[in-house]
């Protein structure tokens, strides 16, 4: 064997041990990617209840990475609160009860982190049946109005059923009108669970995140300032501008662009 062959041999060897050890490496790396610890919400809440708000933060957060969840978003607005971070409890409040409009804890909740925030905003006066239907609207969630559609459905079908085969004259006057009335709950629950629905899919609402942002009469850094908007106040978007600014609306009334750097959408 000359040297020519001795030399290639030896090439061929180092070049396998290189291609070893790249394997060995990328093994290595892969076991480090599939091995790493998994957030779960018991973490979470564990982190909360030894007072570490900031971790807890921190994996209620992640956990809101593998998709949304009312829970999640009301203990996480409950950790922010803890810290004294308000603008974010009112934010993860607002999209906690967005998912579950009729929970009475996420409202008190919610109330509660709105008073330390700087602007106290009167909501203008409505239509009483307005309210009525509001409060109506959001005494569930889209899922609860659908059970409640089916439950209605089902009931109506078996008492509509009654009617037709009870001998009985007071059996068949339930049967008939109860399923009346079962048939109007039925439509009434859908109408109520399609609002739900466009609620969510539009989400209009936004949070004021900036310290003070101004809102102005035109779409436009130098535009007029009409009034300033402070952390933590709420806002409904009406108009969309541009990718930099939105007209809102405050519950009292007054409308006006704002920058969209300020704001944080519900």
């Amino acid at each position: 064997m000359n040297n020519t062959h001795i030399y290639i041999i030896k090439k061929i060897a180092l070049l396998l041990l290189m291609a070893w050890g790249t394997l060995g490496v990328n093994a290595e790396q892969n076991v480090t990617t599939t091995t790493s610890p998994t957030v779960t919400k018991a973490d979470a809440d564990s982190a909360y209840a030894r007072q570490q708000y900031q971790q807890a933060i921190k994996c209620y957060e992640q956990l809101l990475k593998d998709g949304v969840n009312a829970d999640i978003y009301y203990n996480l607005g409950n950790a922010y609160y803890r810290v004294d971070d308000f603008t974010h409890a009112v934010l993860n409040y607002e999209r906690a009860l967005l998912l579950n409009p009729g929970d009475k804890d996420i409202r008190f909740n919610l109330q509660l982190a709105r008073s330390k925030t700087v602007d106290k905003i009167t909501p203008e006066s409505e239509m009483f049946f307005i309210t009525w239907y509001r409060s109506l609207t959001n005494l569930t969630s889209i899922d609860g109005w659908a059970t409640s559609a089916l439950v209605c459905l089902a009931l109506a079908i078996a008492l509509f059923l009654l009617f037709l085969f009870s001998d009985a004259v007071w059996r068949r006057k339930v049967g008939f009108f109860g399923s009346l009335l079962l048939i109007v709950g039925f439509v009434l629950s859908n109408i109520l669970a399609f609002q739900q629905s466009r609620i969510l899919s539009e989400r209009v609402g936004a949070i004021v995140m900036s310290g003070a942002a101004p809102v102005k009469s035109t779409p436009a850094a130098n535009g007029t300032d009409l009034f300033v908007l402070h952390e933590g106040t709420k806002v409904n978007i009406t108009e969309e501008f541009s990718s930099q600014w939105v007209k809102v609306r405050v519950a009292d009334g007054k409308e006006g662009w704002i920058a969209v750097k300020d704001i944080e959408r519900i």
